[in-house]
């Protein structure tokens, strides 16, 4: 069903205040499963509210958390999420990076110490809204294999970046996997094959067979292998957090807070070049990037992110689609109706 940007936003608020969180702090978390969901990256929705609402609810999202932000350096700062909502802290972490960056025409923030932060293109548009270059990347699950490896070891460590043109932004937030493991659920739930670039089995062989996978696979082999480590890095082993392997689990113990790690870079163009020419040819590119001829089989060429910008717009006006399910449980009284707690992260 469609529902406005507005009404969705209340109901995901509600249902997380009432899990636990303070008001403001709901506010915060809606705003970022709004925005994904309203540029089409349903993964992060309102479909993720159950979870964060369980993991609230029995105590691994601190609901009081105590946040510290510490300048370590003219550019560089390390904010300690206290294990509160993931979004939170990412978000107040990028305020004060942009603070850093207008300062002093750059800034690392590292943020220690949170909860799953849902999609980054949220934060790095924060810093491309202000005029500046915004990047983020952040740790996740073990459920990919390095590779030519048979078992897990990193997680699917996304990566986004946002620049500001004049009217428009240009973002792009990836995994570092082929494909995202809702796109495995999806073919589930079809009884459908996948590509057998998408994953492998037990033995870590190609499978097609989605409820064979055991893990995923990085994009481009050990390109995309070669990145995810360097995520990893970033926003593991540079901020003293658990690394790898060693990195929570998104369903194991929701008791417990998930120690995990996020880095944002912000750059003020000022410090390097006129600000104003920036702007202009950042929409020079996509301009130019919309005009080259297209490929057989396409009919534009389009620069990364756009689709995502289209549906937002147009979400503006239609409103969002919502799954059914999801609204129904959003208008009930439920904390949760089913527990994520403990559940493998390669369930269905």
């Amino acid at each position: 069903m469609k529902v406005s940007k507005e009404k969705l936003h209340q109901l995901i608020a509600n249902k997380i205040h009432a899990a636990g969180l303070s008001k403001d702090h709901a506010d915060i978390v809606s705003d970022v499963l709004v925005h994904a969901d309203a540029k089409g990256i349903h993964s992060h929705g309102a479909v993720r509210v159950e979870y964060y609402a369980e993991r609230i609810s029995k105590g691994g999202t601190n609901n009081s958390p105590n946040f510290t932000f510490e300048k370590t350096g003219p550019c560089s700062a390390v904010f300690d999420g206290d294990n509160g909502a993931g979004h939170v802290a990412a978000k107040l972490s990028m305020d004060e990076a942009i603070k850093m960056a207008e300062e002093n025409g750059i800034a690392v923030v590292g943020v220690r110490r949170i909860g799953h932060s849902g999609s980054l293109s949220y934060f790095v548009q924060q810093a491309s809204s202000a005029g500046m270059i915004g990047i983020s990347v952040c740790q996740s699950d073990p459920m990919v294999v390095p590779y030519g490896g048979a078992e897990t070891y990193y997680g699917t460590n996304p990566i986004a970046f946002s620049a500001p043109g004049e009217t428009d932004n240009i973002t792009f937030d990836m995994a570092t996997t082929v494909q995202a493991w809702g796109k495995v659920l999806d073919a589930r739930s079809k009884n459908a094959k996948i590509p057998d670039t998408w994953a492998v089995d037990k033995d870590g062989n190609p499978t097609t067979d989605p409820f064979a996978v055991t893990a995923l696979v990085p994009i481009a082999g050990p390109k995309g292998y070669g990145l995810m480590m360097m995520v990893d890095i970033l926003s593991g082993v540079l901020l003293g957090l658990p690394f790898g392997k060693h990195v929570s689990s998104m369903y194991h113990d929701l008791t417990q807070g998930r120690e995990l790690g996020q880095l944002h870079i912000v750059i003020n163009p000022a410090y390097f070049t006129d600000p104003v020419m920036f702007r202009k040819h950042i929409t020079q590119v996509m301009n130019e990037l919309n005009a080259v001829k297209p490929a057989p089989g396409f009919d534009k060429v389009q620069f990364p992110g756009q689709n995502s910008l289209a549906r937002e717009k147009q979400s503006e006006v239609n409103g969002i689609d919502i799954v059914d399910e999801i609204y129904d449980y959003l208008v009930s009284d439920d904390i949760y109706q089913k527990s994520y707690d403990n559940k493998s992260p390669f369930a269905s």
